[in-house]
C-alpha cells in the first residue's frame, strides 16, 4: 500500500509545532516513532530531524485516515496533513517541545514500510556500538545524534563568520601531496600515471599554509580534513577534521587573543554562554608540576605536590633508592578521603599500577598520628612538613607514589581524574579553558637514539634559546602553544621558523642530513629564501570539540560516519580487498 509523494509539500518539521500553531492545517513529513492503538483513537508519535509531535486518528472524524492508520508500524516512513489542535487538559506531555498539542489527521499517506529494526530508534536504548555503527542508518536517526550533528553544522557555520569577519581567506589545500612521515604514518595512495610512486593523504595543511604565508595570503583558513594511520581509541579517528588557522607578522599573544575571541564567538552564538577571557595561562613545566599532565582538567583542585625535598632524607628505603636514582616522590590531598576504605585503596594501589607505578603508599589524617607504614618511618617533622605544604587536617587521606618522574607524573595525573570523577568533584556543565606555554622544543627519543620534535618540525625556539639550539638542543623552549579545555588538548600551534638557516639547523638536530631534509622538505627550504614573512598559526582539533560540547563520551558520536577501532567501517565492510585487474594498473603485487 506503498503511495507516491505527489502534492504532499512540508509545510512545519514536527519538533517546531507549538502552541501559538493552534488551528493551522500543516503537513509533515517523517518517520512512526511510536502506535498506540485505542480503538476509535490510534495515536502516534511522529518524527523527523526536530523532535516529535502526537498526531491523532479518530474513526469518526476521517474513518479512512483511522483505517490506513492501523497497518502503521516504527519507523514507516510517511506524510500527514491535518489541524493543530491543543491537547485535552490533563494530558500534556512535559518531556516533549510539543507537549501541548496535537495534530488531528485528515489525511494520510504511507510512503514507505520499514522492516523491525534491529533497536529502537530512542536515545534511552542502550545498544551495542558495533550495531550501532552496522546500522549508522538507523542510528543516526536517533535524537542524540541528529543533535549532535546539527551541533557541528552550526559550530562550523559559525567558525567562517568569525573569521570572514576579520579579514582570513578560506583556501583549499591539496589532498594528494608528497608523504612527509613525522610523528603518524601516512595513509599512501599509489600513483597509476607514475608507477612506483605514491601520493600521501595528509596529517594536516601545515606545509601548504606556510606557502600560503610566503605566498602573501596573511590570514588563512580552512575547515579540512586531515589523515593519520595510527592506532585509535575513543577519541581518535583515522580521518578527522581541522579547524586550520595561520596568520603572519603575528606574535604568540595575537594568535591567543584571536582564538580567544573564537571561543568567545562559538560559545555565544552556539551555545549561548558568555566565557571569560583572557584565559589562563600554564607553562608546561607548571602544568606538569602541578597536574602531572600537559592538558590539565583545572575544573577541580587534588593537584599534585612535589615532596621530593621533604623526604629527601628519609629513613624510608623505597624513598632513599627513588632519590638517589633521580626519581621523584608526590602526592595528592584527598579532603575527607579518611573515609575511602582498605578496599578502594587497594583498587587505587591497582590503577596507578597500570601506568607503570610500582605501588601507592596511603596515609590518613588522624588525631593520633598518620594511618600509614609511613607513621613510624618518617619523623614527626617530616609528617609536619609534609601537612604544612599540603594543607592537610584531620580526616584527609594522602596517596604518595615515588618513581621515575614520567611514571609519578602519569599515575597520579590519572588517578586525580579517578578520583575527582568517582567523588563528584568535577562539574560536568562547567567549561575550563587554559593555555599551556613554553613547551620544550626537542625531546631526545632513546629508541631512536635521536632528538624529536615535540610539537612538529616547523616550531620555532624561543628568540632568547635559540643560540642554544646548536650545542645544547635539550635546554631549548619552543614558540608553541596548546589550548586545553576540560583536561582535553583541542588545539595547538606555534610561531613557525620563516628564517631557511634556522629551519635547515632544526632539521639538522633531527637527525637529518642535508641531502635528507632537501629530499622530504626541499620546496619549503627553497620557499623560505624568497622573503618569508614571520607566520604562526594554529590547529584546533573540530571532532573533539564538538565532542566536548554535546558532551558526548566518544569522538564517533559526533562524526557521521566513523570507524571503529580496527579502522573499519561496519556499515560499508571498508576497508576491502580489490580485484587483480585494479592492482595491475597500479604495478603493485601482494605479499598476501
Amino acid at each position: 500500500m506503498v503511495e507516491l509523494l505527489g502534492d504532499f509539500k512540508r509545510t512545519d518539521y514536527c519538533g517546531d509545532l507549538r502552541k501559538n500553531d493552534v488551528g493551522r492545517k500543516v503537513t509533515l513529513l517523517g518517520w512512526v516513532q511510536k502506535r498506540r492503538d485505542l480503538g476509535g483513537l490510534i495515536f502516534v508519535e511522529m518524527r523527523d530531524r526536530q523532535g516529535i509531535v502526537q498526531i491523532v486518528f479518530n474513526s469518526e472524524i476521517n474513518p479512512k485516515a483511522h483505517e490506513k492508520a492501523q497497518l502503521l508500524r516504527n519507523e514507516y516512513v510517511i506524510g500527514i496533513r491535518g489541524e493543530v489542535v491543543s491537547r485535552p487538559k490533563g494530558t500534556e506531555n512535559p518531556k516533549l517541545l510539543t507537549g501541548e498539542i496535537e495534530v488531528w489527521v485528515e489525511e494520510l499517506k504511507i510512503l514507505n514500510p520499514s522492516k523491525n529494526p534491529p533497536f529502537q530508534i530512542e536515545d534511552e536504548e542502550e545498544v551495542a556500538e558495533n550495531t550501532r555503527l552496522k546500522y549508522r542508518y538507523l542510528d543516526l536517526r536517533r535524537p542524540r545524534m541528529q543533535k549532535n550533528l546539527i551541533l557541528r553544522h552550526h559550530l562550523a557555520r559559525e567558525v567562517r563568520n568569525y573569521f570572514d569577519r576579520l579579514g582570513f581567506l578560506e583556501i583549499e589545500t591539496p589532498m594528494l601531496t608528497k608523504s612527509t612521515p613525522e610523528g603518524a604514518r601516512d595513509f599512501l595512495v599509489p600513483s597509476r600515471l607514475n608507477p612506483g610512486h605514491f601520493y600521501a593523504l595528509p596529517q594536516s595543511p601545515q606545509l601548504f599554509k606556510q606557502i600560503l604565508m610566503i605566498s602573501g595570503y596573511d590570514r588563512y583558513f580552512q575547515i579540512v580534513r586531515c589523515f593519520r594511520d595510527e592506532d585509535l581509541r575513543a577519541d581518535r579517528q583515522p580521518e578527522f577534521t581541522q579547524i586550520d588557522v595561520e596568520m603572519s607578522f603575528v606574535t604568540i599573544e595575537d594568535v591567543q587573543h584571536i582564538m580567544e575571541g573564537l571561543m568567545v564567538h562559538l560559545f555565544k552564538e552556539v551555545l549561548h554562554r558568555e566565557l571569560q577571557t583572557p584565559f589562563p595561562v600554564l607553562t608546561y613545566e607548571e602544568a606538569m608540576n602541578r597536574y602531572g599532565t600537559d592538558k590539565p582538567d583545572i575544573r577541580f583542585g587534588l593537584e599534585l605536590y612535589d615532596l621530593t625535598e621533604e623526604l629527601r632524607f628519609s629513613d624510608f628505603k623505597t624513598f632513599q633508592s627513588v632519590v638517589k636514582e633521580g626519581g621523584v616522590i608526590k602526592a595528592i590531598h584527598v579532603k575527607g578521603g579518611g573515609n575511602f576504605s582498605r578496599k578502594d585503596i587497594e583498587e587505587f594501589t591497582h590503577f596507578v599500577q597500570t601506568y607503570g607505578a610500582k605501588g601507592l603508599i596511603s596515609a590518613r589524617i588522624k588525631r593520633e598520628g598518620w594511618d600509614s607504614l609511613l607513621e613510624k618511618v618518617l619523623t614527626l617533622e617530616e609528617k609536619r612538613g609534609v601537612e604544612k605544604k599540603m594543607m592537610a587536617k584531620e580526616g584527609d587521606l594522602l596517596l604518595f607514589v615515588a618513581g621515575p618522574y614520567k611514571v609519578v607524573n602519569q599515575s597520579l595525573a590519572n588517578l586525580r581524574l579517578h578520583i575527582g570523577e568517582r567523588m563528584k568533584l568535577i562539574p560536568e556543565d562547567e567549561f575550563q579553558f587554559v593555555w599551556i606555554v613554553d613547551f620544550p622544543l626537542l625531546e631526545y627519543d632513546e629508541a631512536e637514539r635521536r632528538y624529536v620534535a615535540v610539537h612538529h618540525p616547523f616550531t620555532a625556539p624561543r628568540d632568547e634559546d635559540l643560540m642554544l639550539l646548536r650545542n645544547h638542543p635539550e635546554k631549548v623552549k619552543a614558540k608553541a602553544y596548546d589550548l586545553v579545555l576540560n583536561g582535553s588538548e583541542i588545539g595547538g600551534g606555534s610561531i613557525r621558523n620563516h628564517l631557511q638557516e634556522v629551519q635547515a639547523l632544526l632539521f639538522e638536530k633531527l637527525g637529518m642530513d642535508e641531502t635528507e631534509a632537501r629530499e622530504r622538505f626541499g620546496f619549503l627550504l627553497e620557499a623560505l629564501e624568497y622573503g618569508t614573512p614571520p607566520h604562526g598559526g594554529i590547529a584546533f582539533g573540530f571532532d573533539r570539540l564538538v565532542m566536548i560540547l554535546s558532551h558526548s563520551d566518544s569522538i564517533r558520536d559526533v562524526i557521521a560516519f566513523p570507524k571503529t577501532q580496527k579502522g573499519t567501517c561496519l556499515m560499508t565492510d571498508a576497508p576491502s580487498r580489490v580485484s587483480p585487474k585494479q592492482l595491475d594498473e597500479l604495478w603493485i603485487k601482494l605479499k598476501i
